[in-house]
């Protein structure tokens, strides 16, 4: 067994090499989605905390809000008030606003959104699809998409205080 160690542990070296790499060169050559102003927002079709589906479509010719979040982000969690105060404010005027939760569990979920009374739609991405399609690398990020279904900006991570809320929902509801 002896004879027989070197070249083993020249074996297992090799492949720790190989896979390393790997994962290396797929992360750094990979191509992920960058989505800027004026593109389309990608389709989606996810669940609320109600069981009931929504789809991007749902919301066309609507100004729309989409917020992805999670109650593991304390500036995901500390905007969540900001925007249902905005959305209360602006819904009579034709504003939709929904929030992604990012794969946790319905439980999780659905206690952190009655604790902070939350009445916009929640929805769930269990399987990340969704949050991939939007290339997604920070939390929160929020789009602010036009009634023409276009996105006129999108604020990556970060706390987005009400007054600068507020500032961007006027922009998009002139859009």
């Amino acid at each position: 067994m002896g004879r027989y160690r070197k070249p083993i542990q020249y074996v297992i070296l090799a492949f720790v090499l190989l896979i390393g790499g790997f994962a290396i060169g797929n992360s750094l050559f990979t191509k992920s989605v960058v989505l800027a102003k004026g593109d389309k927002p990608p389709s989606f079709r996810l669940a609320d905390l109600n069981s009931q589906v929504h789809e991007l479509k749902d919301y066309e010719g609507k100004p729309l809000i989409i917020n992805f979040w999670g109650t593991f982000c304390p500036p995901c969690r500390n905007e969540m008030p900001a925007l249902q105060q905005q959305y209360e404010k602006w819904k009579g005027q034709g504003l939709e606003l929904i929030g992604i939760n990012l794969s946790e569990d319905r439980l999780t979920v659905d206690s952190f959104i009655r604790q902070i009374g939350v009445d916009f739609p929640i929805l769930l991405d269990k399987d990340k699809k969704t949050e991939k399609a939007y290339g997604l690398k920070q939390y929160p990020t929020t789009f602010f998409i036009t009634p023409a279904g276009k996105i006129q900006e999108v604020v990556i991570g970060g706390l987005l205080t009400e007054d600068e809320i507020e500032k961007r929902v006027e922009r998009l509801m002139q859009s």
